[in-house]
């Protein structure tokens, strides 16, 4: 698989985002039935409340199944298999090292490169690490 991701989990993703959406549909319709029948002594809310109860129930199963489309069954933990997880989770695992170093970036820090090489020189009398051109101990003032 690698670094594509198969048509299959593609498909689901999407399926259960707009599950989802439904399913926040029906939820928030209780509230716009109920607003729309406040002060109606003849309104059911027993419709309403099982439209919101199927909507909520339709938000869970649309965002399980868009997370196993997204991570697919092993990234996702449905299957356990650790070396199928790692390379169903490898395009997301690239995707976000390459989020954080974009933003290393432009933040212009390095933390991978080449550092340069300090050299230290420590004092004979207090033992303090001071600078290579130190003439004098930055912590007790001695000759270096």
């Amino acid at each position: 698989m690698g670094k594509r991701i198969s048509e299959e989990r593609k498909a689901a993703y999407y399926i259960g985002g707009m599950i989802s959406i439904l399913g926040a549909i029906l939820f928030l319709s209780l509230f716009v039935t109920v607003a729309m029948n406040i002060g109606n002594h003849s309104f059911d809310p027993k419709s309403a409340f099982v439209r919101a109860f199927t909507g909520f129930f339709l938000i869970i199963v649309g965002r399980i199944i868009s997370t196993i489309g997204a991570r697919g069954l092993a990234g996702s933990g449905v299957v356990l298999d650790p070396e199928k997880a790692r390379d169903e989770l490898e395009p997301y695992s690239r995707m976000a090292g390459g989020m954080v170093k974009d933003a290393l970036d432009e933040a212009d820090i390095n933390l991978g490169g080449k550092s340069e090489k300090v050299i230290m020189v420590r004092c004979l009398a207090c033992s303090k690490l001071n600078e290579e051109d130190s003439k004098f101990c930055q912590e007790c003032g001695q000759k270096i």
